[in-house]
């Protein structure tokens, strides 16, 4: 992949701050060029020369991106949690995940229906959904793993009180993390078949409060970060093939641990990526676990190849099959902009490439030799500085 052929302007947007505040963008690469969800719910279509094709509007914030036949799938944060076919600047069909999953009970983003993923298959899309609320003083979740036909019919849904985090294609139908399952539903993952029944389901731990991070597929198997014992694993026909410390806690001055939230697997071998450090009690420490912001290359059999840092927060992969670009955020605990920008990575041997941005890097996709990420302006509560502006940049 060549350097940044053009950083395209976005527009304004509030300045991301020192912690991460969730996603407000997503972005895909179409045969036509890159597809970029904006934070006020917009999507914009260019091509490979950085000359727009043609704009949608849209609400909240257009989070979850993926090329689907002719079209772009595109999902929301928003009152409604749309999902919505454009193709060519036109919608095609939608559906209003609050139909499933039900209305924000507060008008506050972290309440809002969220499409949290979708991947795609043939003539099939995977979309996930998702609702919070608090009741009673508890955590409550509502959520929705729909399947998709090109003309938008339903095929069809599968519900639960739990939240899903990450989806995969596996086995003619699609495996679902879930990250919290405080309700009734109580499996970290789940395998559908492509009727939407259970073929199997795992988990590394069913008391823990936190279950997955992600998942992913290869080889017959699925590979995945557990957030309850922050650890990596391969999985088959429901029982654990072997499993990888990545994050674990380290009795140093606080007992702090990381979260392995991503991961990526091919033919090649898989990679985990983790995130922040954090304490066993409270949010607040000076510790830094050594396997904080750290990208791990195995092979399929469980063996270590290679780890590099990569710096800063990610918020969310991208991978074309054994090539990954993982855009890099704030630190979340350190103000440090040299971390800002993305990593080029191989399976198998690791780190090929490193860019720095002024702005913090938020989402990012990769196809063949495209490449396109969305930069956001941050401010640093220490200092007050504004650094880098809302743009994607494309390759």
């Amino acid at each position: 992949m060549s350097e940044t052929a053009a950083r395209i302007p976005l527009g304004d947007i509030d300045p991301c701050g020192s912690r991460q505040a969730g996603r407000r963008s997503g972005v895909t690469v179409t045969d036509s060029g890159p597809v970029v969800g904006l934070a006020d719910g917009s999507v914009r279509a260019f091509d490979r020369a950085g000359a727009e094709r043609w704009s949608v509007d849209g609400e909240g914030s257009a989070i979850t991106l993926a090329a689907f036949g002719a079209g772009v799938l595109v999902g929301e944060r928003s009152k409604r949690g749309a999902v919505r076919l454009l193709e060519a600047g036109t919608e095609r069909w939608r559906h209003d995940a609050a139909d499933a999953v039900g209305d924000p009970t507060k008008e506050t983003r972290f309440f809002l229906p969220m499409v949290v993923d979708a991947v795609t298959d043939a003539d099939t899309a995977y979309v996930a959904a998702r609702r919070y609320e608090r009741r009673d003083g508890t955590r409550h979740f509502e959520s929705s793993v729909y399947a998709l036909a090109s003309d938008g019919t339903v095929r069809w849904r599968y519900d639960a009180d739990a939240s899903p985090i990450s989806l995969a294609v596996f086995d003619g139908g699609v495996a679902v993390a879930y990250n919290r399952c405080p309700g009734g539903h109580d499996d970290g993952v789940v395998v559908l078949d492509n009727s939407g029944s259970e073929r199997w389901s795992w988990d590394a731990d069913r008391t823990a409060t936190r279950r997955i991070g992600d998942v992913a597929a290869a080889d017959g198997s699925l590979f995945v970060t557990s957030h309850a014992d922050y650890r990596g694993y391969r999985v088959s026909d429901g029982e654990s093939v072997w499993s990888a410390d990545l994050g674990a806690q380290r009795p140093s001055g606080d007992e702090v641990y990381t979260y392995p939230n991503h991961v990526h697997a091919s033919t090649d071998g898989v990679v985990f990526l983790t995130g922040n450090t954090f304490p066993e009690e409270g949010r607040e420490t000076d510790e830094r676990h050594p396997n904080e912001q750290t990208a791990f290359g195995y092979s399929r059999s469980g063996t270590e190849r290679w780890r590099e840092a990569v710096g800063g927060f990610s918020h969310g992969i991208a991978a074309d099959g054994s090539r990954l670009l993982v855009p890099v955020a704030q630190h979340f605990r350190e103000r440090d902009p040299s971390v800002h920008g993305w990593r080029s990575l191989d399976v198998t041997d690791g780190l090929r490439a490193s860019t720095t941005t002024d702005g913090v890097v938020t989402a990012a996709a990769v196809a063949g030799g495209s490449r396109a990420l969305v930069e956001e302006p941050v401010r640093y509560h220490d200092d007050g500085t504004v650094r880098g502006r809302y743009a994607l940049h494309v390759a």
